[in-house]
């Protein structure tokens, strides 16, 4: 069964880019309900945490760079099928083959800075929004 909540980031790019606005009007218009969020700026001991899946992988340090390199806008969304309704609002991670109407089609610009994070399961949805809320932060 499908979960009804999952997390979101507006990455440093789209923040310093002026998207924040924009990127939370297409979320609400989308029905999705805010239940917890955060301006902020991970330190690297969070980002190293947050992605360490990719610790292997050449493009870790760059990642964690990039996601300390401004501020963020941390979220959980609510929703009945959220993560997956999320994930199809936010487009392909390349903006390029992203489809016209999402987030990443409309403000990405590049793989690597491509605009917004988005759980690709509910189980990471529920990890990923611990790591940045505690519960009293959630309503």
């Amino acid at each position: 069964m499908a979960g009804n909540r999952t997390y979101t980031m507006i990455k440093p790019d789209a923040v310093a880019n002026g998207h924040i606005g924009g990127i939370l009007d297409m979320i609400i218009k989308d029905g999705f309900k805010i239940k917890a969020m955060k301006y902020t700026r991970m330190s690297e001991e969070l980002a190293k945490e947050f992605y360490g899946v990719h610790r292997e992988r050449p493009f870790y340090m760059d990642l964690v760079n990039f996601m300390t390199s401004g501020p963020i806008v941390a979220a959980i969304l609510e929703k009945e099928n959220a993560v997956e309704s999320f994930r199809k609002l936010i487009g392909a991670t390349n903006p390029a083959n992203a489809e016209e109407g999402t987030i990443r089609k409309k403000y990405a610009e590049s793989i690597e800075a491509n605009a917004v994070h988005g759980s690709d399961s509910d189980e990471n949805a529920k990890i990923e929004g611990d790591l940045l809320f505690s519960p009293g932060e959630v309503f």
